[in-house]
């Protein structure tokens, strides 16, 4: 497994992030199985030139998500994914998590236009002058608004997306027409009430519990692609994760 593994010094992807993004597409591939013994942390690190601190933190991470099982001295080896590796290793559509759970998805269009932002272009590490598209999306399910979606794109990087119609996968549209590659991303979920436009969107009578979430989206050469911001309603919304010891 060490040889089809490596390191790229070029990137700003940290390098567990790198190894856990490798280990993780081999599992799905096939090219490792279910009860495969993965190398030790020290003969991993030794072979990678890595500190032992970065593999253990890789495999640690793999373990707290079900992929990796370990087995004291015995070592560590590959867990079964199916129950859960789709939901916990990979980005999914809104339409993609709806219709798993046998419900209809649909999306509302709320605004798609060329803006200017400072605070955006900070996080994309732009200068301020540099214009973005901003997506405004409202996403239901059985007709029933579960959350509202502004998303940010940098305008020269993906200019075909100005084309797009705002409906479907946007990831699905930035790798098949804007030809995107796209890598990993980075998602941080806190609590939040509603606003009025989102309270009044949500039908609430009142501000309420949502959760918030934001996500940086990269391409394969950890460039920015996509920054977004959802504001989803409590009372809609359960987030399972399975640890592991």
């Amino acid at each position: 497994m060490i040889d089809r593994l490596s390191i790229d010094d070029q990137t700003s992807e940290p390098y567990y992030k790198q190894l856990i993004r490798h280990i993780e597409q081999l599992i799905e591939s096939g090219e490792i199985v279910h009860g495969l013994g993965l190398p030790s942390e020290r003969d991993l690190a030794q072979a990678l030139n890595l500190s032992r601190t970065t593999v253990k933190r890789c495999y640690d991470e793999l373990r707290s998500v079900g992929l990796l099982n370990a087995h004291g001295r015995g070592g560590t080896s590959v867990n079964n994914p199916e129950p859960f590796a789709n939901s916990l290793a990979k980005i999914t559509s809104f339409s993609e998590e709806i219709q798993a759970l046998g419900k209809s998805a649909s999306t509302k269009l709320e605004s798609i236009d060329i803006w200017l932002d400072k605070t955006v272009a900070s996080i994309f590490q732009l200068p301020a002058d540099v214009s973005f598209l901003r997506v405004v999306r409202l996403h239901l399910a059985d007709g029933v608004p579960i959350n509202r979606e502004v998303a940010w794109y940098e305008v020269s990087a993906v200019p075909a997306l100005q084309n797009w119609d705002a409906t479907g996968s946007v990831y699905q549209f930035l790798q098949e027409v804007c030809k995107v590659s796209l890598g990993w991303a980075e998602q941080s979920i806190e609590a939040m009430p509603s606003s009025d436009v989102e309270s009044k969107l949500f039908g609430f009578k009142a501000s309420s519990p949502c959760l918030f979430l934001k996500r940086r989206t990269y391409g394969v050469d950890s460039k920015l692609i996509e920054y977004v911001e959802t504001t989803c309603r409590g009372d809609a919304y359960a987030y399972q994760v399975k640890l592991g010891f």
